[in-house]
């Protein structure tokens, strides 16, 4: 009761309803403890006026702070109601903007369409041109290594055609001694010589063969594959390409001279190939390889033996997986390949010869043509010390 009393009077000097209250409130219930009901009433009713009076603040605080809720609320509306209407309006003017560069983006794609439908007619008439080019390169290509021959085949026509006219005119004359002979009696002589005409039309026959021989290469080189494979021996095939393309070389250049080398595998026998787009290739190949030492010749070089090789080897794959492959190796000992063009050599149009010389599509075509054949064509080349061609074809 003494801490409730000091309690109400620092209140009551302080002015604080509520405090002045809860000591009215205390005084009450300690002067009804000790059983002092007036006192204690009268304590009451002085703190019944003060709790209706903070009541009734607290009820009108209350209804300010709904008041100031409510607000608030309506104001949280309306500012969402604002922003969604600005999302709403953004929204709208985003996708007329998508809409507008969707249509810019139509209109762009019509006109591209238009130009590009132009440009294909313009692709299309320059492809057609070129086709066209292509195949006059490529039969320009054919004629050049065609001249490169004929020369090595006029030279290899003339032997056997000298054969023949030797053994016919040597014939003629024993046919004479022959009709001597019989005349005289003297069948036994005449037999004799009717033996030695008998061998001559064989070597004429076997020489008049080896002309026709010469022409029928000549003339699968000039003509157009047909496409079909057929059996090969590619020992000859090389090595009588290796002779006219000397030979063709020797008709142009009288200075020219070279070391031919073979070294053929002849447990090869035939393989299935195009003979004329294969001997094609060894022909580029052989001619270039003579060209690369017959210029390193020129150079100057001391105690130099221009050389170029042909080889063929059998390579056996595994056991039961049939004949296995060739490699055809042309070889020479002329300057190289230099390491910056060796990647380009296989382009068209690409060639290390003065202008007028080559037309750059011999090693392009040969490319092409191995791999049609299901072979590959590789190159290694020291700089300096000579290049080495390799072909790989199957055999079956």
């Amino acid at each position: 009761m003494k801490y409730a009393h000091k309690a109400r009077l620092t209140a009551e000097e302080v002015g604080l309803k509520s405090y002045i209250a809860q000591t009215y409130a205390a005084l009450a219930k300690s002067y009804q403890a000790l059983y002092k009901q007036d006192s204690g009433y009268y304590y009451l009713k002085l703190a019944a006026p003060l709790i209706d009076s903070l009541n009734k603040v607290e009820k009108n605080n209350l209804i300010r702070y709904q008041n100031i809720l409510f607000t608030e609320n309506q104001n949280l509306q309306r500012i969402e109601q604002e922003k969604t209407a600005v999302q709403n309006r953004n929204r709208i003017v985003s996708l007329l903007g998508t809409l507008g560069f969707i249509l810019l983006i139509a209109l762009l794609l019509y006109h591209n369409n238009r130009q590009k439908q132009k440009t294909n007619k313009v692709l299309e008439s320059t492809l057609n041109n070129l086709k066209s080019t292509q195949s006059q390169l490529i039969q320009s290509e054919k004629m050049a290594s065609l001249g490169e021959l004929t020369a090595g085949i006029a030279h290899e026509i003339q032997n056997p055609l000298n054969f023949v006219n030797n053994f016919s005119e040597v014939s003629n004359e024993l046919i004479d001694e022959m009709n001597a002979e019989i005349e005289k009696g003297d069948m036994e002589e005449a037999k004799a010589i009717a033996n030695d005409i008998k061998q001559n039309l064989e070597k004429i026959n076997h020489h008049g063969k080896r002309a026709d021989a010469i022409v029928k290469g000549m003339l699968q080189h000039s003509r157009s594959s047909s496409g079909g494979k057929e059996p090969t021996d590619i020992n000859a095939l090389a090595d009588e390409y290796l002779r006219l393309a000397y030979h063709g070389l020797r008709a142009k250049d009288k200075s020219f001279n070279a070391t031919m080398k073979t070294d053929f595998d002849e447990s090869i026998g035939n393989i299935n190939i195009i003979p004329q787009d294969i001997g094609r290739v060894i022909l580029n190949l052989i001619t270039n390889a003579f060209y690369a030492v017959n210029e390193k010749k020129k150079s100057g070089i001391v105690n130099y033996e221009p050389t170029v090789t042909v080889s063929t080897k059998q390579y056996p794959l595994s056991f039961g997986e049939g004949r296995g492959k060739v490699k055809i190796t042309v070889s020479d000992n002329g300057n190289g390949i230099p390491q910056k063009v060796l990647d380009k050599i296989f382009q068209p149009f690409f060639t290390t010869k003065p202008t007028g010389q080559g037309t750059g599509l011999g090693l392009s075509l040969s490319y092409d043509i191995v791999k049609a054949h299901g072979g590959e064509l590789k190159v290694e080349t020291t700089e300096g010390e000579g290049t080495e061609f390799i072909i790989k074809l199957p055999m079956a």
